[in-house]
């Protein structure tokens, strides 16, 4: 019983941050040391080019945001005439109803998002019925997440490949406790959920029967875990490597080893603040791009670490920032050291082309999941009905606006929506042509 009173607890806990975030919807946060814009002076004479200068974002401190915080700190969005306001969100629920605010309720335009969040949050899925139209501008980080599993449980020997590692190990786990294992995660039906769902599903688990799932906000992960509230977390760095690093845990797989180059979080903006402000809306991607390119580079990892590590910002210690952008890992419940960079958090070049570019491929595939799962009854039923949303939500023609009018080589502009087939670690094949394929060959599923 104390074991189910500490998960009761730690879910208080996360819902009366976000209460005391957001109030509920209607009443206005306050943004008393919670919002930040450009500590450089705007460039005078693009921000006169522009339909607005300012733009209110949310953000999570996990490493997806690095480029909204970058592109703050280092002035690229002021080079381009744009204020950018972040401000720091409780939790994911936080920001979805900060969003249906807007900035006019006092809440954010827009920001960092797990997917199919905008989309749903445009269908009124996630949001009691009431539709808040959102645009998908950008992809803001390809992998830089894990799966951190509890020391307590070191025996099941845990890995990406859980039919390899650890074959029958959540049965005979269960039937030891007399309870499921618990996974947890921070927002249900969306990311970092799909992510721990594919690696269970992958090794003969069924997320569904088999583990109990958690929503644990992940500024709170490293406390839970300590608390012994779960047994394996999947969440965006520093919050993996933090667990590994502090010995509370260790790093069971990187999303990097399930599907590499796979997308990530994207930042999206209410549709009607980029109707109305379609010029600010390409000198934020501008922003973005240049951020992400500057963060892609070897030798701008310890500035960036810096810059994050601040109370300001992330409040995490620097040796974790600095290891957690350069892709250095402690794998297994051996700490084995793994060191590519390219299996570590990738921001602007891959082996499949740049990561920026809001593939609508990519974005389709969170709303086949969310078909797989049966996330969204009512809203996403079938492919015809996820290819509809996907087509209204994600937008490609202002990233490809700002990308020419940055002047970036042709080898850096995607000619196409789609990025092809894709391939898991399982050897399961997404085809975005033939997405209904794709669901079809997986076995476990609702």
């Amino acid at each position: 019983m104390s074991k189910r009173r500490s998960v009761l607890a730690l879910v208080a806990g996360t819902l009366s941050s976000s209460i005391l975030l957001t109030g509920c919807l209607g009443n206005p946060p306050s943004r008393t040391g919670s919002a930040s814009s450009s500590p450089i002076a705007l460039n005078t004479q693009a921000a006169s080019q522009l339909d607005t200068k300012s733009i209110n974002l949310g953000f999570v401190p996990i490493l997806e945001a690095a480029p909204l915080v970058v592109g703050v700190e280092k002035g690229f969005f002021a080079k381009h005439g744009l204020d950018v306001k972040l401000s720091k969100q409780a939790s994911w629920s936080a920001a979805r109803d900060n969003v249906v605010l807007g900035s006019a309720g006092g809440g954010i335009d827009g920001g960092q998002w797990q997917l199919p969040m905008p989309q749903m949050i445009s269908e009124g899925a996630l949001t009691n019925g009431k539709k808040v139209p959102m645009v998908v501008l950008a992809m803001l980080m390809s992998q830089g997440n894990g799966i951190a599993a509890a020391n307590t449980v070191k025996d099941g020997n845990l890995s990406y490949d859980l039919k390899k590692s650890s074959p029958g190990f959540f049965q005979k786990f269960n039937q030891k406790e007399g309870r499921k294992f618990r996974a947890a995660y921070t927002f249900p039906k969306a990311n970092q959920d799909i992510w721990i769902r594919y690696w269970l599903a992958a090794g003969g688990v069924n997320p569904n029967k088999d583990v109990e799932l958690l929503t644990v906000p992940a500024p709170e992960t490293l406390q839970g875990m300590k608390n012994g509230t779960m047994e394996a977390f999947s969440t965006g760095d520093p919050w993996p490597s933090r667990i590994s690093r502090d010995n509370v845990g260790y790093l069971a797989a990187t999303t990097a080893q399930i599907w590499k180059a796979h997308p990530e979080e994207y930042l999206a903006v209410r549709s009607d603040w980029v109707d109305k402000h379609p010029k600010a809306a390409v000198a934020l991607l501008k922003g973005l791009i240049e951020a992400q390119m500057w963060l892609d580079k070897a030798e701008n990892k310890d500035e960036a670490a810096t810059i994050l590590s601040s109370r300001k910002w992330y409040n995490v210690p620097l040796p974790v920032l600095q290891e957690a952008l350069k892709g250095q890992y402690r794998i297994g419940p051996n700490g084995t050291p793994s060191t590519d960079p390219k299996m570590g958090p990738l921001y602007w070049n891959s082996d499949r082309g740049v990561i920026s570019y809001p593939y609508k491929s990519l974005t389709l595939w969170f709303l086949v999941e969310s078909l797989r799962w049966k996330f969204y009854p009512g809203t996403v039923d079938n492919i015809q009905e996820a290819q509809a949303i996907n087509d209204r939500v994600t937008r490609d023609d202002l990233w490809l606006q700002a990308a020419k009018e940055l002047g970036l080589p042709a080898k850096d502009i995607p000619t196409s929506p789609s990025r092809g087939k894709e391939v898991f670690f399982d050897g399961t094949i997404y085809d975005p042509t033939n997405p209904q394929a794709y669901l079809d060959s997986l076995k476990i599923k609702n």
